[in-house]
């Protein structure tokens, strides 16, 4: 495998959630620099050796507009 990806939401309460497409790996961090670094600390308790080469990483943002 050469690349993951993960969708990554801001949580209602805050911090960041991450999932990644195709594998059940899910994590969270309250900064986006815990974020990765629990990515990366999920990536290797998931795959003992073909790690993926690549991580990218897809921000999804909910916007609201209201309409009168």
């Amino acid at each position: 495998m050469d690349e993951l990806f993960f969708l990554v939401e801001e949580s209602p309460d805050g911090g960041y959630s991450a999932r990644a497409l195709g594998f059940s790996i899910f994590t969270q961090g309250e900064t986006l620099a815990e974020l990765r670094s629990n990515i990366k600390d999920a990536i290797d308790c998931h795959f003992d050796e073909k790690k993926p080469k690549m991580i990218r990483l897809h921000f999804v943002r909910d916007e609201i507009l209201a309409y009168a």
